[in-house]
């Protein structure tokens, strides 16, 4: 049936946004990354330097603070789900807390303040690189063994087993935090409790070549021989993927998580995302790093940052996806399955399943409300309504969210 429906009173209604990766205590970095450090200079790393900064003066307060706001700004923005990639786990020089879990509880309370289903994706981080100590900045991120990090996972699902509105999944952090002899037990814990693993995967050119240099294998090929992929495997980012690498990820049905306004914003490069979803890779989408909210602009930027990338006005980003449409997708007037349908549902339903809330057409956890006398949609035809609202709209176009 076609996602886009219009209730009794008049108003639209489309399944709730989900945003599948979230650093929620980045928010209070807003405005503070965006004038040069050094000329010529800024990357990736700069401002990595920056955030490390800003998570060494983290408290249990402050965090709960900041993500209470973070999380506040994507309800507003039509978000019902969250996947919470969370790394902050210790005191500043690395002690843990008395209650080794106490920076993720707050985390998770926040959410459920600003009404969000969570997913607390465990961090596991361990090193700087290969053959690297953590760096002073990452040392409350760290532990030293695999058992510290499932002993964590065990305490989050025991306190939080009772809310159906908290999941709890593990998120090996990436190939240069997490060394190769991890990934086989993290996965194996992951698959026995059926759980979300999410990892970044090849978002930065110095990641990738690390990874060959340590171990031989590229980052997704690694991934392939220490059994990490499946269908609950989310490869956040994925922008410097060989083919092959597409291929293993779409063969084990897993996801890709594109973050298209942080990527845009530390000028990570577009990724080949038609490539992606022609290997059969669902794809979904996330806030990351907070630069901006809105959930309408990721979802929309897995298209037009590809046509950026290829000069094409129509790509097979959308295109791919057709062969999973379900029966009674809505059309455009060509007869082909509208893109901005395929979008929603990356933003909505997909992403909720990738944070393991299910992947039925109600796994949204309810509904956004539009109103179609919003000054966005005036002129409108009705029957490219959900075309105008993605491709001509932002969040503001949301009234509110209604929780199923």
């Amino acid at each position: 049936m076609p996602i886009l429906t219009r209730a009794q009173d008049g108003t639209l209604r489309l399944p709730a946004l989900a945003t599948a990766h979230s650093h929620a205590f980045q928010r209070a970095l807003r405005g503070r990354a965006q004038r040069p450090i050094a000329p010529a200079a800024d990357d990736f790393w700069t401002w990595r330097s920056a955030m490390y900064e800003l998570a060494a003066s983290l408290t249990p307060e402050s965090i709960h603070a900041i993500s209470l706001v973070a999380f506040r700004e994507l309800a507003r923005a039509g978000v019902r789900t969250v996947g919470e990639f969370h790394y902050v786990h210790h005191q500043p020089d690395g002690t843990p807390y008395d209650d080794r879990t106490l920076l993720a509880d707050a985390v998770i309370l926040a959410a459920r303040e600003a009404k969000l289903r969570i997913a607390l994706l465990r961090v596991a981080y361990h090193r700087a690189g290969p053959g690297r100590a953590p760096e002073p900045g990452q040392r409350r991120f760290c532990d030293p063994t695999v058992d510290d990090v499932l002993r964590d996972v065990d305490t989050l699902r025991a306190r939080h087993a009772a809310d159906a509105d908290v999941v709890v999944g593990l998120a090996p952090h990436s190939v240069r935090a997490v060394p190769p002899a991890w990934l086989a037990p993290l996965s194996e814990y992951a698959a026995s409790c059926k759980m979300p693993l999410h990892m970044h995967v090849a978002e930065q050119v110095r990641e990738v070549d690390e990874c060959v240099a340590e171990t031989g294998r590229r980052p997704v090929e690694l991934l392939a021989d220490n059994g990490v992929l499946s269908e609950r495997f989310v490869a956040v980012h994925a922008t410097n993927l060989a083919p092959n690498e597409a291929q293993l990820l779409g063969a084990a049905k897993a996801f890709a998580c594109i973050c298209p306004t942080t990527e845009r914003d530390l000028g990570d490069g577009l990724g080949d995302l038609a490539g992606l979803a022609s290997a059969g890779v669902r794809l979904c989408t996330g806030v990351d790093s907070y630069v901006l909210v809105d959930p309408i602009e990721d979802l929309r930027a897995l298209e037009t940052h590809e046509r950026l990338r290829t000069r094409a006005r129509m790509t097979r980003v959308t295109g791919a996806w057709q062969a999973r449409d379900p029966a009674g997708a809505s059309q455009a007037s060509t007869g082909w399955p509208a893109p901005a349908e395929q979008l929603w549902r990356a933003g909505s339903i997909e992403g909720a399943a990738a944070c393991g809330f299910g992947a039925s057409e109600g796994a949204a956890g309810g509904h956004v409300v539009i109103r179609e006398d919003h000054p966005s949609l005036e002129l409108v035809p009705p029957a490219l309504l959900l075309d105008a609202i993605v491709f001509g709209s932002g969040c503001a176009i949301i009234d509110r969210v209604e929780p199923a």
